[in-house]
């Protein structure tokens, strides 16, 4: 069997059998290549053979090459997704991968923006676009990630037929699983505008979000003019667009939210996913603290 036979298979199970996102696909697909590259030419049965042992040298050449630890781990999850699929083509009985541990990653606290440098993000976008329809489409999108809490290819996925939005949107998210997103005013005025202003038309069937030329808006035109708009406001680094669902999350959580409404709002497959926010509302009000205390200055 060819490596090609070998990824396109490979390829296929992850985007059509698992529905995962593009990429989750790419990042999979390229981390078998990488683990094909170095064994030859090989077929099913082979790949099944692969142990612990063989894992930790495609883990080792790969940290040799700069991987950091968050990378590594994710790496490792790739490859023994891939040796799992492999041993059942194989026609293995236990399917289960080589047992071994990752690197240890530490989990970082998301830094979340505060409700008015959102707004402000999303008009500074809006103000630097090139075109008028361009803004408003930025506008759009950012806050649908910060008012409805809609990670960014949630909101790049969303079609024609969502118009208008009405005070509830069903949204797909990971693993193709659906939950209902309550719409703001503001959210909703915010796509209604852009809707009116794309030179394109919007068809039900085809994307809402829409490029300079037609096609699908990728989220990388999203990131680098919220990129250009962090900068011109003075915000951080980690300003960006997937900051703006973290920051919805804090800021309900801030607000009373529990964490299980929170867990349904953000599509979370486990609660542990949504526990860290209440690192986050702790982080903040710590931080609000030791600003504010007349004792601690």
């Amino acid at each position: 069997m060819t490596r090609a036979n070998l990824l396109e298979a490979w390829h296929d199970h992850l985007a059509v059998a698992r529905r995962r996102s593009p990429h989750t696909v790419r990042a999979y697909v390229a981390a078998a290549a990488r683990l094909l590259d170095g064994l030859g030419d090989t077929d099913w049965p082979g790949l099944a053979r692969i142990d612990a042992h063989a894992l930790r040298g495609q883990l080792a050449r790969r940290r040799a090459e700069g991987l950091t630890n968050a990378s590594a781990a994710r790496e490792l999850s790739a490859l023994k997704a891939f040796i799992a699929f492999a041993r059942e083509r194989a026609g293995m009985i236990d399917t289960a991968p080589p047992r071994m541990r990752g690197p240890r990653v530490k989990k970082g606290i998301p830094r979340p923006v505060t409700p008015d440098e959102a707004v402000s993000l999303a008009a500074a976008v809006e103000d630097g676009a090139a075109d008028d329809w361009i803004g408003s489409r930025d506008r759009a999108v950012l806050l649908l990630l910060y008012g409805a809490g809609m990670r960014i290819a949630e909101a790049l996925s969303l079609t024609g037929a969502s118009l208008p939005l009405g005070d509830v949107l069903v949204v797909t998210g990971k693993g193709a699983k659906q939950r209902p997103v309550p719409i703001l005013p503001l959210v909703r005025d915010a796509v209604a505008d852009y809707a009116i202003k794309c030179p394109w038309p919007l068809e039900k069937d085809k994307p809402l979000f829409r490029g300079a030329k037609g096609g699908p808006l990728s989220q990388g035109v999203v990131q680098k003019a919220m990129a250009r708009a962090r900068i011109g406001l003075g915000l951080p680094a980690t300003a960006t667009p997937h900051a703006l669902r973290h920051s919805f999350a804090t800021h309900l959580l801030g607000a009373g939210a529990d964490l299980r409404s929170l867990q349904e709002l953000l599509g979370h497959a486990s609660l542990g996913s949504t526990q860290i926010y209440t690192k986050v509302d702790a982080a903040t009000l710590l931080d609000a603290y030791r600003h504010a205390h007349p004792r601690d200055r």
